[in-house]
């Protein structure tokens, strides 16, 4: 059964962020630091999972994807109550009649400094509890359910054409200068992030367009996937700011925007410096690669990055260690840190890349027969 549990860790990480909320003042820093001490100590610690188990309850592990648009539900709603000029959802009196703790108290000594561990947490929450998941969803694309869900988990971090860019279009070019959220050498994560946002927007753009120009209908219409994204966004946005005034929306716009900075800088860790042809089929040694163990059960086993771009239909839970696949410097959080001082990221993946290009370097041939060794390659219809 734990092979199963062990998949609900960032579920968990949800509660201390709650807490900390409840609690006030200084504690709103409580859920930032469990995320940073978990996960980063915890991969240093506590080494890889190489584990490949047989599941044969899948549904429970569907189960736990699907129940993220809850618990991102439950985040968003702490740190609206936490700027709210009322009692939202009546949680301050809920926690005083079950506790005895005066939370609209607490709340009413908070100070400016004390939201800003509260936006840093709820940027990665929402990226782990929103994003990660809804890449598991987004790629079962025969289901509407799923994807719809997806959506919806994406429409949080303002990132609904994620859901076309990535599947269609990062997944064809993984590797190439077609593809936005493949780094190149010395491109820094700041570089990467504003590049790879607009860049990625554009693509899925023009990949819906020649979607909706194939099926004969109309670029501005609720055909329009781009356009539904935004309006599901802009919904969440409308109410935030009925339920938590001005401070409630730009508490979720910049919760929103971090978090859609998360997944490009996770993009970033995941392919930087990788090269590959455009018509060279798609490999395991194309990403890099990590099987510590906190982060793969943190981020259902998006760390087993270099199976999933060469197996994009498999779920996360039959995606294999591969040790021997070019490997980060560490976890996925750990490496994010990393990459955010440029001058120790280059240093430390100079050595990487190097080994790279000794082992697959040569492989990377400017013409070859055509085969894209895909799941996903075209927009489906």
């Amino acid at each position: 059964m734990f092979n199963y549990i062990k998949f609900s860790l960032f579920h968990l990480l949800t509660l201390p962020f709650i807490i900390g909320i409840t609690l006030g003042g200084s504690w709103m820093a409580l859920g930032l630091a469990a995320i940073l001490l978990l996960v980063v100590f915890g991969d240093l610690l506590l080494g890889d999972d190489r584990a490949e188990p047989a599941y044969t309850k899948p549904w429970l592990l569907h189960g736990l994807v699907y129940s993220s648009l809850l618990f991102i539900l439950l985040i968003v709603g702490a740190f609206l109550w936490s700027v709210a000029t009322t009692d939202l959802f009546g949680y301050g009196q809920l926690v005083q009649q079950l506790t005895g703790y005066d939370a609209l108290a607490a709340r009413a000594t908070n100070q400016w400094w004390h939201f800003v561990p509260v936006w840093l947490g709820a940027g990665l929450l929402i990226a782990m509890v929103g994003t990660v998941p809804a890449h598991e969803l987004t790629h079962r694309t025969a289901d509407p359910l799923a994807m719809l869900t997806g959506r919806w988990l994406l429409a949080f971090s303002f990132d609904c054409s994620f859901a076309i860019e990535h599947v269609y279009g990062h997944h064809r070019y993984v590797g190439t200068a077609r593809d936005p959220a493949t780094a190149p050498r010395g491109r820094t994560v700041y570089r990467h992030i504003l590049h790879s946002t607009l860049a990625g927007n554009r693509s899925a753009w023009l990949i819906e367009k020649q979607r909706l120009a194939r099926r004969q209908q109309p670029l501005f219409s609720v055909h329009n996937r781009m356009l539904r994204g935004a309006a599901m966004s802009l919904l969440l946005c409308i109410l935030a700011a009925i339920l938590a005034g001005w401070a409630g929306l730009l508490l979720f716009c910049a919760s929103a925007m971090l978090a859609k900075a998360v997944l490009e800088v996770v993009n970033y860790i995941e392919h930087y410096g990788i090269e590959r042809a455009v018509n060279q089929p798609v490999q395991p040694y194309h990403s890099w690669n990590s099987t510590k163990r906190i982060s793969s059960w943190a981020s259902f086993n998006l760390t087993r990055h270099s199976h999933h771009h060469a197996r994009a239909q498999l779920p996360f839970y039959q995606l294999k260690a591969y040790p021997d696949a070019p490997d980060l410097p560490t976890g996925y959080l750990g490496s994010m840190l990393l990459a955010l001082l440029p001058p120790l990221w280059f240093r430390l993946m100079a050595p990487k890349l190097r080994q790279w290009d000794l082992h697959y370097g040569h492989k990377v041939l400017p013409k070859k027969k055509p085969q894209c060794g895909l799941e996903h390659n075209t927009a489906a219809d």
